[in-house]
């Protein structure tokens, strides 16, 4: 073994005083085969322990966690590298800085771009209703076959009608869907042109096909993907020291166990790990000989994780949440294909907004004011860096929010959206006088106004009174 300097041997020795005092110094002995690693490997591992060591100390006298807490921690953390690795192809929007967890916690139905209290959603209605037609980019790859795309289209109004999707091919895949409307074919604008014209861009253009759908976004609610929050014991499995921690776990739609020190941590700081269920095995676990212990394994890597809940019950609920994770749904709805279609449009060519015109957020890790251009569309709030951004940075699902105007800090008047439950982020925001937020708060309840959740739907189209006819 090999240290660099006096300074070196100093920490070295304080580390084994520490070790020695927990009882568990046999612990750092390096097994046999590491003895013909080189002196470099040698050096880096023990500046790795030095380290978090230091850490540990600086954490200790500031009145944090138990250094045995930060060094298990901290090393259970870095001897995984598969912890750390998110499929980010599961974050899907989130990735673009959209909130979207209230969405995702209910099924939602758009009520209809003409709010009437007296009038059913869509589906649950055998009336005529104008569709609230919506662009979406949909991108198919080419297939074999003499019908390489997977779908057919017939002439109609306001674009080619989409009348045929053939199952398990990849327009079925891209989320193409029948009742859809081609209104551009790979960028190019097909709704007055002839359906033979229509079929010949797509024909002879590249094997990617990029189609500009029009879809209702109003004709079926969303499928749920409720997250899973709570305090777990996580087993550590450093090779310093064994034992059980406990953490703040959350499980979110984007099938992604995170894990943090403490319930506030969650929304201000990063998780101390994040993984992806998608295809893990999850199941309950006894060989440990303790109850209420479960133990999922990624498909990245090989590594095992075992948990522990407080009561059966408990133990079930994250059966449940982690199984419907490991089998996630592939498909989005499409009114969420339509968000990333208007997210990667400038602000002032998103459609008939409702809103528009700069707010500040407040970002509560910073206590500082943000200044956002902001669009306001279809009970989404999508945020730019200014008027002359090509694409959105961010934005808000706005479902279930309440919204008020409310003093916040030294600003008398702001604008509080407030979520449905506890468990979701608050948001504050200010425009830059008081009639200003006031139309913002109008707009924003209007807006909101469009969604209702599938089930208060359903119990006021059972509690109407029946229709009459006079003849």
């Amino acid at each position: 073994m090999l240290l660099s300097s006096g300074l070196d041997l100093y920490r070295f020795l304080r580390i084994l005083s520490f070790l020695d005092s927990l009882e568990v110094k046999e612990l750092l002995r390096p097994p046999t085969d590491s003895i013909h690693k080189d002196s470099e490997e040698h050096s880096d591992h023990w500046a790795k322990r030095r380290k978090l060591f230091k850490e540990s100390k600086q954490r200790s006298s500031a009145g944090g966690s138990s250094i045995t807490s930060i060094i298990t921690e901290e090393s259970d953390t870095m001897n995984s590298e598969d912890t750390r690795s998110v499929d980010m192809s599961m974050r899907d929007i989130e990735d673009r800085g959209f909130y979207t967890e209230t969405f995702h916690s209910v099924s939602w139905i758009y009520h209809g771009d003409e709010v009437n209290q007296n009038d059913s959603p869509h589906c649950l209605t055998s009336c005529t209703r104008p569709a609230a037609i919506r662009e979406r980019t949909v991108k198919i790859s080419k297939g074999m076959g003499e019908y390489p795309w997977g779908f057919r289209i017939q002439f109609s109004k306001p674009g080619h009608l989409v009348d045929m999707v053939s199952a398990d091919i990849q327009a079925e895949e891209a989320g193409l869907q029948v009742g859809d409307y081609v209104l551009a074919v790979n960028g190019t604008d097909v709704t007055s042109v002839p359906h033979s014209e229509a079929a010949d861009l797509a024909r002879q253009g590249p094997d990617i096909l990029t189609l500009t759908i029009g879809s209702d976004i109003g004709r079926t609610p969303n499928t749920p993907r409720p997250a899973c929050r709570g305090y777990l014991h996580k087993r550590t499995q450093s090779s310093l020291l064994k034992g059980w921690r406990k953490r703040w776990f959350v499980l979110r739609h984007d099938c992604c166990l995170y894990y943090y020190r403490n319930k506030r941590d969650e929304g201000k700081s990063g998780a101390l790990s994040a993984t992806s269920l998608e295809g893990a095995v999850v199941e309950a676990d006894t060989s440990l000989g303790k109850p209420f212990v479960f133990r999922y394994c990624p498909v990245s890597g090989n590594r095992v994780y075992y948990l522990c809940a407080t009561s059966n019950q408990e133990m079930k609920r994250w059966l449940e949440a982690m199984g419907r994770a490991v089998h996630p749904i592939t498909q989005n709805h499409v009114w969420m294909d339509v968000t990333r279609h208007n997210s990667n449009l400038p602000p002032l060519a998103v459609k008939n907004p409702e809103c528009l015109g700069l707010l500040h957020q407040l970002d509560r890790t910073k206590d500082s004011w943000v200044q956002h251009y902001c669009v306001l569309k279809d009970g989404c709030l999508y945020f730019y860096a200014s008027i002359r951004s090509t694409c959105a940075i961010g934005g808000i699902y706005l479902h279930g929010f309440t919204v008020r105007d409310q003093p916040v800090g030294s600003r008398r008047s702001a604008i509080e959206l407030r979520p449905p439950s506890e468990e979701f982020k608050v948001f504050y925001l200010c425009a830059e006088n008081a009639n200003e937020n006031k139309r913002w708060v109008s707009a924003i309840k209007s807006s909101i106004g469009k969604w209702l959740p599938l089930h208060q739907a359903i119990q006021d189209y059972m509690c109407r009174p029946p229709e009459e006819t006079r003849m």
